[in-house]
């Protein structure tokens, strides 16, 4: 007789984000996830406990995804704006469709309201800005922004347009969500932009 398949943590938790991809809050149980993971439901309670510890871990392991995938694109594009463009369209993939970007709100309101997943949600938040800032910080120090930009508070004005550019192109619905949301940050750098570039 075959021993059962054994799964990481990491297996388990890329497995349970692709059922999230699919499913929203209400429609997704343990049993999608293992079934997505190659495993039984009661596996998952022995390692995990409930659905709901699961997905807390996975928010925690996430807390630093989104700087760290930042920092990932530097190795991948010529300039530190280039970077924050890029970023700004993978961001566009919570918006695969309107219906993709419903669930994701679902998702959001629990993180919103429930104290242990906003914990993680503001941890994700802190290191996202932080890592916009040192984008900022370097697109100052090589001439892309004009040196008297408040890498900050640029960072914070960005940041709030990415979040409300989803939401609106969702509602809009006017060509590829990327691009849309690409556009916005460029209207917000735009004013910061050093007076050679905006030529």
């Amino acid at each position: 007789m075959s021993r059962p398949r054994k799964a990481t943590d990491d297996e388990v938790f890329a497995a349970a984000y692709r059922a999230m991809t699919r499913l929203g809050p209400g429609e997704l149980t343990l049993a999608e996830i293992a079934a997505e993971a190659g495993l039984t439901a009661g596996a998952l309670v022995q390692r995990f406990g409930s659905k709901r510890e699961l997905l807390l871990q996975l928010a925690a392991g996430a807390a630093d995804g989104n700087a760290s995938f930042i920092r990932g694109l530097r190795a991948k594009h010529r300039t530190p704006l280039s970077v924050l463009r890029a970023y700004a369209e993978c961001l566009a993939d919570l918006a695969a469709s309107p219906a993709a970007l419903a669930r994701n709100l679902a998702y959001l309101q629990i993180d919103l309201t429930d104290d242990d997943f906003r914990q993680h949600l503001l941890a994700q938040a802190r290191a996202t800005r932080t890592a916009m800032v040192e984008l900022l910080e370097d697109a100052i120090s090589t001439g892309e922004l004009a040196r008297d930009t408040d890498p900050r508070e640029l960072a914070r004005a960005i940041e709030t347009a990415l979040s409300g550019s989803l939401i609106t192109w969702a509602i809009y619905r006017d060509g590829a969500a990327a691009k849309w949301l690409r556009d916005d940050v460029d209207a917000v750098l735009a004013p910061h932009l050093a007076k050679r570039r905006r030529r």
